[in-house]
């Protein structure tokens, strides 16, 4: 928690937009929450994978102000399926402290719109994070994974209460500083459990809009003393302003003879560490939310974990798939390009009388043009002793059975008497269609 901090209280804040620009990454995405830090790249075709990840590092270590060298032992490197099931797995909080938390699944959804703000998210990290938001909301509807509602907020607001001692949030006067997303899901969460009384403060002055679009009050610098000493709880989601230490909290607190909750939910940190020494205030950090987060139900996890596998799966199949469409494009585009020609030419000497003999010797045209260059290609490596290659691509290609193919072949051969063969020993009756097309046959037939 210590380094993920450190990675968010830099000289210079690390954004998708600082990443996009190194040299070999055709796009990014930062996914940066209160207890992760990830940067998904999109590397260039024409890019070398272990040189783009140097150059990322040493952007993060000039916005950080971490070592090149403490980052790169810090930092782990996932590609290819594994990179796909981790982010699907994040995405349905199968990685998250609180085992199925929803928080995460938001999260990731604001990341990617963010980077696609920024013009940073490449179609191929669209596509990946759209998917990671479809596994996720595929495991919430076929486990039950999470449906308690655990967050890590959820989770910290047990705490408080086991802290204070009521049943329940009801009555409880509760200031948040933070207008993130995080105060957000606070707030919604607080106004689910009965909460009131909720004030909100932030340093950047936008507390006001913020707080009465989610009815709350907000808070100016000059309210928040007198809000924190009537308070019961005070909840730090901001991680962006000052951090409040204990003699802030002695003199906002004098005269109040209530205790005290202290939650600090910010990366970075809101509150000092020796706020939780003073006497009658708690302090409740990510850390003593992590311990108690509750573990899930190994089954269910396990369930959850083999539908993010196969989503992961669909999805690096699908994309291997997608590494073929040029290739297909270009076939068609030929296929298209040769029958244009042809319809062409029949039009030009026939206009709309064409016969059906005509058009017939037109379509065959198309076919021995198609099958010349693969043909001509076949006899190359037949000559090469490289029949086998020829003849196991086109199986694959076109779904044919060739040694099935040669065998019927020979069994019609073998039913016509010698006085009705041709010179190439095949049917007379069929000569006429055979020739037409027999530059165009494999070399193996």
């Amino acid at each position: 928690m210590e380094f993920l901090a450190r990675l968010g209280s830099g000289p210079v804040r690390i954004t998708s937009g600082i990443i996009a620009d190194v040299d070999g990454v055709a796009g990014a995405v930062v996914l940066a929450t209160c207890n992760r830090f990830e940067i998904y790249c999109d590397v260039a075709p024409a890019a070398d994978p272990d040189i783009t990840r140097q150059r990322v590092l040493r952007v993060i270590s000039t916005c950080s102000g971490v070592s090149p060298y403490e980052l790169d032992r810090a930092l782990d490197c996932l590609t290819g399926t594994a990179m796909t099931e981790h982010l699907f797995s994040v995405g349905a909080g199968l990685d998250s402290a609180v085992v199925g938390e929803r928080e995460i699944a938001g999260q990731l959804r604001r990341s990617l719109a963010s980077a696609q703000e920024d013009g940073t998210a490449s179609g191929a990290l669209v596509r990946l994070f759209q998917a990671a938001s479809r596994a996720a909301r595929e495991v919430g509807s076929l486990t039950a994974l999470g449906e308690a509602g655990r967050s890590m907020v959820s989770v910290a607001l047990d705490l408080v209460l086991s802290k204070l001692g009521p049943q329940d949030l009801a009555g409880l006067s509760v200031v948040v500083i933070g207008t993130g997303a995080y105060a957000g899901s606070t707030l919604a969460l607080l106004a689910a459990r009965a909460c009131s009384a909720v004030s909100v403060f932030s340093w950047s002055g936008r507390a006001e809009a913020f707080a009465a679009a989610r009815g709350a009050t907000g808070l100016t610098a000059e309210d928040l003393p007198a809000a924190v000493r009537g308070a019961d709880v005070v909840i730090g989601c901001s991680g962006r302003g000052p951090r409040l230490g204990s003699e802030d909290f002695r003199s906002f607190r004098q005269g109040a003879a209530a205790p005290l909750v202290v939650v600090d939910l910010a990366l970075s940190r809101d509150f000092e560490p020796e706020v939780g020494e003073l006497p009658g205030l708690d302090l409740i950090t990510l850390e003593h939310v992590r311990l108690a987060s509750p573990r899930e139900q190994t089954d269910v996890v396990r369930q959850a974990g083999e539908l993010v596998r196969r989503a992961a799966l669909r999805f690096e199949e699908d994309r291997q798939a997608r590494l073929l469409d040029p290739a297909i494009v270009a076939l068609r585009g030929h296929m298209q390009s040769v029958l244009a020609d042809e319809v062409a030419r029949v039009k030009n000497q026939h206009g709309c009388t064409a016969t059906a003999e005509a058009v017939e010797f037109a379509l065959r045209r198309v076919v021995r043009q198609l099958l010349h260059v693969p043909t001509s290609r076949g006899r190359e490596l037949a000559a090469a002793g490289r029949q086998d290659e020829y003849t196991a691509a086109l199986e694959t290609l076109f779904g044919l059975d060739v040694t099935a193919g040669v065998e019927a072949q020979t069994a019609v051969n073998g039913a016509y008497p010698e006085a009705e063969r041709g010179p190439q020993g095949c049917p007379a009756r069929e000569r006429q269609g055979i020739v037409a097309t027999e530059d165009a046959l494999p070399a193996a037939s």
